[in-house]
């Protein structure tokens, strides 16, 4: 991960954690720190997925808090669609796994310069939700 990050200049922050067991639980929320340093630039946030192919439904609800410095949380509940009608996986394939790199926020200037934290909840009636196997974040600079 850290020779990733040496390479990829735009991003702020691309990191994943992996869930337990593949069953993602409400009360495990996944979380991440990123220092914007630049207020004044825009930034595209990304959604990081990673299902098996045994995960049953074709689409993803999460919640995403989102703390500024010094400032309130705030929530908002975003769909990520995984399949198509026709029931074809639209994220890359390698093994049993399917990744997903979802974009949630585009050309987004933060209002300040500083650390933010941000927390990913599951939001579907599963709990726990199964064959989740990563959840991720990335933040970068756009051009």
């Amino acid at each position: 991960m850290l020779l990733g990050s040496c390479t990829d200049h735009k991003a702020v922050i691309d990191a994943n954690t992996q869930i337990a067991d593949h069953n993602w639980a409400y009360i495990n929320r996944v979380k991440f720190d990123c220092k914007i340093d630049d207020d004044k630039a825009a930034y595209n946030l990304y959604f990081n997925l990673r299902v098996t192919d045994k995960y049953k439904y074709s689409n993803l609800f999460v919640l995403i808090y989102e703390t500024p410095p010094g400032g309130q949380k705030k929530v908002t509940r975003y769909e990520l669609k995984m399949a198509s009608k026709d029931g074809e996986w639209l994220g890359k394939g390698s093994g049993n796994l399917y990744s997903y790199q979802v974009p949630f926020k585009t050309a987004v200037k933060f209002p300040a310069a500083g650390n933010y934290h941000f927390e990913i909840e599951q939001n579907m009636r599963d709990n726990p939700l199964h064959e989740v196997s990563d959840v991720g974040l990335r933040v970068e600079k756009a051009n």
